[in-house]
This record gives C-alpha cells, structure tokens and sequence, in this order.
C-alpha cells in the first residue's frame, strides 16, 4: 500500500473507532474524566447533576460531540454518557437496573426495548433525532464481476445467491450484541419469508433455508463496528469483499479508504430496517432533567442542526424539509417488519447462533501459575463456567452449537489440552458440563510462560483445521496474571507469527487483562494477531462474555 493510501486507511479507522456499534464499556478502557459535555465513563454519576443529563448510549454517538458541545452553548444542557451494547442496554432497562442511575438513552433504535412487556413504564418519552438504515458495503472491484451495475437494483436475494456460490463474502457485527448485526439478520429473515407484518415463528423457519445461504458469505465478525473495519482492512487482498453496516459508518469508511477497498453502498429494494436514535427519556428521570431533556431535544431537531448532524456524521435527517447531506439518498427505504414478541427476536437470535452461521472454532489459552491461586483461579472457573451455562436465550454467552472448544492449560509449559465438540440440539448438555467439569479441575502452580502456550495453540489450530478441512470462525483467547516470564521471548513468538501461512496468521488472540498481566505484552500481542485487548480486571465474567461477540 503506497504511504497515502496507508494514511488515508488510519484515518477511516479512527474514525471507524468512533462510530462504532455496540461496544461495551468493559472492554474499552476507562475514559479519563473531561468536560461532562462529551464525557463518558464506565460508571454514570451517582447523583443527577444541575443542567447534565446522563444518558447511556451506544458508543457510535461519541462522532456527536461536535453537536452536543455546541447544544450545551445553546441550552445550558450537557450529557455525560456511558456506553452499551443496544440489547445488553434493553435488558437493564426492562430490568430496572438503569433506574436512578441515569435519566435518559441514546440507542440506535428501541425496537429490541418494546418487546419487553415493562417497556411502557421504563420510558416516558422517544425522540428520534437522525436515520441511517442498515445496508451492504460491497468492494467495487467485487460488484463489477457480480455484474450487478450500480448495485441500485440489489436484493437479499440476489446477496444470499452470490453468498451462497462463493462470490461475496463479507464481515457483520454479532447481531446479538450489535445493532446494525440484529437489523441485519431481522432484514433478511423478513426478506425471505415475505412477512408482510410482524415477524413470527413460522416466518424464521419459512426463511431458513434462505438465511442459511446468506450467512455462507460471512467470514467476519465482531462485537464492535470498529473492530470490524479493521479486520477488512487487514484481510488478505480480496478475501473479504463487503461489510454489513449502517449506511452512515460505510459511506464515512469509504470517503477514506483506498482506491482497491472502495465500497459501493447498496441498499436492498426489498427493504431494510433503518435506526432512527431515538433520543428518550426514562420514567425514572426527575423534573429537572425532564425539563433539560426537551430543551436539548428541541435544538436537535432545529433544521439548522439537522443539516448540521447529516453533513458531519452522514445520517439522515428526521426533521422535514431538511436538505441530507451530499451522497445520502433523498428517497425513503421500504423498512421490512420486526419481530412480533421477544420471544420470536430472541429465538431468532439463537438460531443464528446455533444453526445459521457458520461455526467456531475458540482456543483458550488459561493461566494456571501459582499466581493464580485462591480468589483468581475462582473467577476463572465462574467466568469459564458461566460459558457452559443454559440461562441464554440471545446466545450472547454459551458455547455454541456446533463450536469446537479446546482449553489449553498452562504456567511454565503446556500443561494440557482439551478439546471438545458442542453437538446441536439437546445433546450440547452434556458436552458443556464436560467442558464445565474440565475447566472446575484446573489447579495452580508453576511459571508464566504465554509466548510458548500460544504458539503451541497455533500448532494445535493448524492440526484441525488440516484434520477437518472446514472454513470455521476460529479465534484465540488468553488469559493471564502476570508477565510472561519462562519459556519462549516476544521476539521468539513474533518471528513464529511470522512464518504462520495467510490462514494462520488471520487468527486473532484476544488477550484478557487480569490480575497482574502485562498490559504491554498483551496489547502487543493483540496488535500482532490483528486481535483486541479486553479488560477484565473490573469484571472477568464481562470480559469473557463480550468476546464471545468476536468468535
């Protein structure tokens, strides 16, 4: 890549790494404390605050803070957010656990919320401020040979047939964690079955064969949007040609990227489901911040700061009249039906996971050093252990069905290597209390010897894959306390990556933070691999569930 083009794509990424869907706070690091307008933090304010409203909010808004800094001159009124993933956030609405704590939320939309049967008296009041419907960014190299012209004439159909015969394969967010994931996957569950109002059950089953086909193409995903575009930009030339997403995050990608990662947008003529960020008001908020709740949503439906928040963050204007900023269509999208009850958008859910996508493949790369005894060797086992669990009707957490588990023990050296194969149906029971009881068996002692175990774990990756001659989502998982101290040097393991072939260095480790661990050593293995550095020193059970959104 020339240095322009390189610089072009460190920019798109950046501002990729803002726009991002979904991201929880737990696996970004703690913000450091700044003006309340912008200001996010893990944790809201304990008490409301004169003239702030706290909101808690899908992290892509953060490309707002231009507009809010200029809404707090004009109001009085700042925000102080603290992110979420949009259904990791129903939940704790319906839940009540966002009562007191913050006055208002800030998701891509509330379509997931309304399902819940407590929805009605958690929210007072919804305000959509911008629109950016979910569409297909496809590389203009790959749309050229699919012959699809301008791509303006595309449907799901058309996606799920060249998906399905090998000719488009692209990258889409963990629709039980993100947003732009979720309205993916309900789009073309919609799409297929004909649904001409609220989705059901026998729509899902009625598509399934359809979905299948579409789901073939998908060799990317991710927890976050951010993260997202950065694997297709690192990916082998030409291996990944599209990304699912929001309009807005792929027409801002495509302004920077370079001349042979270009995207086309393409929106399906049979219809997409759009995000409307509605801006709402809990039942819960007080008076005060009611009052500061509709002045702030007043001035952002100003047309002078709908035109404002289209040309800076390319979303759709809500606001009649108001002109979208160049490149957005001026035509409305036909928006495809939602599910009917959270009964059938959670069994959805989890047919995507355990039936439709393709399956995974995880390594867990588990310190058992003698550091590890006692209180952290406990959490390992209760985060490990809530993996084989059954209380999870989205499939945001459990082993899947159909994913091939090997545990990889180690301190000094390697200590043992497990690997176990999640039947679907009602056999996976069994397989997971087996994974349960392996991983309750683990004891500590010994060194720290992480560059050697996680090159024994390639090894044993490039001996199934071989064995099994199958395309799987496969990803790395390490776990550690402490420095690397015993046994093979960053050096040794960077030139092993090295030698790796194309398929094997795609493999990204995602390195827990814990415990004493070396946040250097960590962060430099996830920059290697093309992985991402999650923290679990807050929460290790939190840090675990989130990266199931990567595999």
């Amino acid at each position: 890549m020339r240095k322009s083009g390189a610089r072009q794509l460190a920019v798109g990424l950046a501002l990729l790494a803002v726009t991002a869907t979904a991201c929880t706070s737990s696996a970004d690091p703690k913000p450091t404390p700044s003006d309340p307008t912008t200001a996010a933090s893990a944790q809201p304010a304990p008490t409301a605050q004169p003239g702030v409203l706290r909101i808690l909010a899908g992290s892509e808004l953060q490309d707002m803070a231009p507009v809010l800094e200029e809404a707090q001159k004009a109001t009085g009124v700042s925000v102080q957010f603290s992110w979420t993933g949009s259904l990791d956030g129903a939940d704790a609405v319906a839940a009540g656990n966002t009562d007191g704590k913050y006055d208002a939320i800030w998701f891509p939309s509330n379509q997931y919320l309304h399902l819940y049967d407590k929805s009605k008296e958690k929210l007072l009041s919804e305000t959509p401020i911008m629109a950016s419907p979910v569409a297909f960014g496809i590389r203009s190299s790959v749309l050229n040979d699919l012959s699809w012209g301008d791509g303006s004439k595309v449907t799901w159909g058309n996606l799920a047939e060249a998906a399905s015969g090998g000719k488009l394969s692209y990258g889409m967010a963990d629709p039980s964690r993100s947003n732009s994931g979720f309205s993916a996957l309900v789009a073309v569950a919609s799409a297929f079955s004909g649904a001409g109002s609220a989705l059901t059950d026998a729509d899902v089953q009625k598509a399934a064969p359809q979905l299948k086909q579409f789901f073939a193409g998908q060799k990317l995903t991710s927890g976050s949007s951010g993260w997202l575009a950065q694997a297709y930009a690192r990916a082998e030339q030409g291996s990944i040609g599209a990304l699912v997403n929001y309009e807005s995050v792929l027409l801002s990608l495509d302004k920077t990227l370079p001349a042979d990662q270009k995207l086309t947008v393409v929106r399906p003529t049979d219809g997409v489901i759009s995000a409307n960020y509605p801006l709402t008001l809990l039942g819960s908020s007080q008076q005060r911040e009611r009052e500061s709740f509709q002045r702030l949503t007043a001035y952002l439906l100003q047309p002078e700061v709908q035109k404002r928040i289209s040309e800076l963050t390319l979303r759709r204007p809500i606001a009649p009249g108001v002109t979208p900023a160049a490149g957005l269509p001026t035509e409305r999208v036909h928006e495809l039906p939602f599910p009917g009850t959270k009964a059938v958008a959670d069994g959805l859910l989890s047919a995507y996971q355990n039936e439709l996508r393709r399956p995974s493949r995880t390594v867990y790369v588990l310190d058992t050093s003698g550091s590890m005894a006692g209180a952290r060797l406990a959490s390992l086992k209760s985060a490990m252990g809530r993996l084989t669990g059954s209380d999870d009707a989205r499939g945001t957490r459990r082993f899947r069905d159909r994913e091939e588990v090997t545990l990889i023990s180690f301190a000094s050296k390697v200590k043992s290597t497990k690997t176990h194969s999640v039947p679907p149906g009602g056999a996976a029971q069994q397989e997971l209390a087996a994974i349960n009881g392996d991983v309750q068996g683990l004891s500590p002692d010994g060194g720290t010897a992480v560059y050697s175990s996680l090159e024994e774990a390639y090894r044993v990756i490039e001996r199934q894959q071989a064995t099994a001659k199958d395309d799987r989502f496969t990803s790395i998982v390490l776990m550690t306390d402490g420095e690397s101290n015993e046994g093979a040097s960053d050096q040794d393991f960077r030139t092993f990556h090295g030698g790796l072939s194309p398929a094997q260095k795609s493999v990204p480790v995602f390195p827990i933070l814990f415990g004493d661990a070396a946040k250097g050593q960590l962060q430099g293995i996830a920059d290697l691999t093309g992985g991402k550095l999650f923290d679990g020193t807050g929460s290790l059970d939190g840090a675990f569930e989130e990266i199931r959104g990567y595999q």
